[in-house]
């Protein structure tokens, strides 16, 4: 059978069992970790798996034809991370590249949205059920091993703004606002003027409810708006969680708009996701089923975009495991809640987050999956010479008085 030959060279690391539809079990790996059992329903599934398993995988584990005899989702995926990561490393030639940007991720305004829409207008009430209070979904900051979710996701806010250097007054765009807790941190805390654009109607709609319920309606407004469509200009621009969906094709672009947008004497930070290890593709069951037209950057990929772009990089920070650590604790969260996130949508739906927020963790903590925030600006003295200043106003915001009038 093809997938006994494929699993054998696949599988390296870990305790793996496979039961196979009419063959003796197959076991693989070296023993090490958690034993896993897995049972593959039909020779329809083991053949689909066998020809794309970077697909058929999470397909069969979404539709019932791959399940979980002992062990659990994690330690599954554990297992798939732990030995993809033995596999060499693929580059792919330039026409192949070609053909996957602009099949892929061209990310037109009309298919921009519909991606959009495809992860992010599902129900706030899904959302609630394992993000912090504040619906941050990016990567939290954990400034202390034992620090909570909700702890974490505000330090994030507060290390940005921080590196934005804000001041009462200036106008600040927030770029892929999500459901708008960046934008009114940002106009409560410091005093600015936030504009939050994003194109989930889902997404506009709670954040314009929060700033109404928050008394902020006037410091931070939200509209459903493209990046490209924007009018200048900003002292501050911020992004957290959006380049991902840029898609490679648009980088250039993208930073040119944001040279256009900032003032002269103006500051950005973008924060990403990005790859510790080259360039490389979005895995096929991601793009098909949880992030359409979504693209992780290397940073090599972005910085020659920056520069093109007319934009001084100012400050460079790596985050390595709190993204790990910030899915983690979604994850857990998501089990608690599942019971009533099948209500919400259904089996099948809840087994494919479940997976999606499990490969997630094992690519910050075992692959090259990481988080870079950069800080952009037009001016070589647009910010201080040191990064003292990160620190100390941090500090300030977490003053009990740190509230703008």
């Amino acid at each position: 059978m093809a997938l006994q030959s494929l699993l054998r060279k696949m599988v390296r690391k870990g305790d793996l069992t496979v039961r196979l539809p009419g063959a003796a079990d197959l076991k693989l790996g070296d023993g090490s970790g958690p034993p896993v059992v897995i049972a593959i329903r039909s020779r329809r599934w083991a053949t689909r798996i066998a020809t794309n398993p970077s697909l058929a995988v999470g397909e069969a584990y979404m539709e019932g034809g791959l399940v979980l005899e002992r062990g659990g989702i994690y330690d599954f995926a554990d297992i798939i991370g732990r030995n993809v990561r033995l596999r060499p490393f693929y580059r792919a030639g330039l026409l192949e590249r070609w053909w996957r940007d602009w099949r892929l991720q061209a990310n037109q305004r009309a298919a921009a949205r519909r991606n959009v829409a495809h992860h992010y207008d599902l129900s706030v009430d899904f959302y609630r059920r394992f993000l912090d209070s504040d619906l941050q979904y990016s990567c939290a900051y954990f400034q202390r091993p034992d620090a909570s979710l909700e702890e974490a996701q505000l330090a994030k806010k507060r290390h940005i703004a921080a590196k934005l250097l804000l001041e009462p007054g200036q106008r600040v765009l927030d770029i892929g606002c999500g459901w708008g807790g960046l934008s009114l941190t940002l106009a409560e805390e410091t005093g600015v003027q936030a504009e939050g654009i994003t194109l989930s109607s889902e997404q506009l709609a709670t954040a314009q409810a929060r700033a109404e319920a928050a008394g902020l309606a006037g410091r931070a407004q939200f509209s459903l708006t493209d990046y490209r469509d924007v009018q200048g200009p900003y002292d501050r621009i911020v992004s957290v969680g959006m380049f991902e969906h840029v898609g490679r094709p648009n980088f250039q672009a993208y930073f040119d708009q944001i040279a256009r947008l900032l003032k002269d004497d103006g500051v950005a930070v973008i924060h990403s996701i990005g790859r510790s290890e080259g360039p490389s593709f979005t895995n096929p069951w991601i793009a098909k089923y949880i992030f359409p037209g979504g693209y992780i950057p290397a940073m090599s990929e972005v910085l020659a975009t920056v520069e093109r772009a007319g934009l001084i990089v100012t400050d460079v920070e790596v985050l390595r495991l709190h993204y790990a650590e910030t899915l983690k604790a979604w994850r857990e969260r998501f089990t608690a809640q599942r019971a009533e996130i099948a209500e919400l949508y259904d089996e099948r739906f809840c087994r494919m987050w479940e997976l999606y927020l499990c490969y997630s963790e094992i690519a910050f903590r075992h692959r090259d999956h990481m988080v870079f925030q950069l800080q952009l600006a037009k001016k070589v003295d647009a910010v201080p010479v040191t990064r003292d200043y990160i620190g100390e106003a941090e500090r300030r915001l977490a003053r009990p008085a740190r509230r703008a009038a």
